[in-house]
């Protein structure tokens, strides 16, 4: 079953929230640059999943997950006070693989277009195999 309206009100406030949050309140050096680009929420509004992508190598995305990690009661109840519902939900905080699907594909599609650069160079010097017509042409009868 899919999501409610309210629950799917309540992940983008706080998808906002987080996002004011790291951007204002979070004095963390070990914070890269960071973008929060989803949040779901588990229909008793219990529990909300927020999705993130770091800008940097390996070393930036672990040190950014530590900091979220450590700043994550403090983003909570912020997000608590902001969303004035009765349960404030945990979070739980995860890397996003969007840059990675998109290299993929991006190397994915650079490999289509050199086969058919291929595949046109071949076309270009093919002959016929059966003639200029391959179709039998049709017997007329003279009377």
């Amino acid at each position: 079953m899919g999501q409610s309206h309210r629950s799917l009100k309540v992940a983008d406030r706080i998808k906002v929230v987080v996002a004011q949050i790291l951007e204002t309140k979070i004095k963390d050096p070990r914070l890269g640059f960071i973008t929060v680009t989803d949040a779901r929420v588990t229909g008793d509004l219990q529990n909300a999943s927020i999705f993130y992508t770091v800008f940097g190598d390996l070393e930036q995305r672990e040190a950014t997950a530590a900091a979220l990690e450590s700043a994550k009661g403090l983003i909570r109840s912020a997000v608590g006070r902001e969303l004035g519902t009765r349960i404030t939900p945990t979070l739980a905080f995860f890397e996003d693989g969007l840059p990675e699907s998109a290299l993929a594909l991006d190397s994915l599609l650079s490999k289509v277009h050199e086969l058919d650069a291929e595949v046109a160079q071949l076309r270009k010097d093919a002959t016929y195999a059966g003639g200029e017509d391959p179709y039998k042409v049709p017997k007329i009868i003279e009377d």
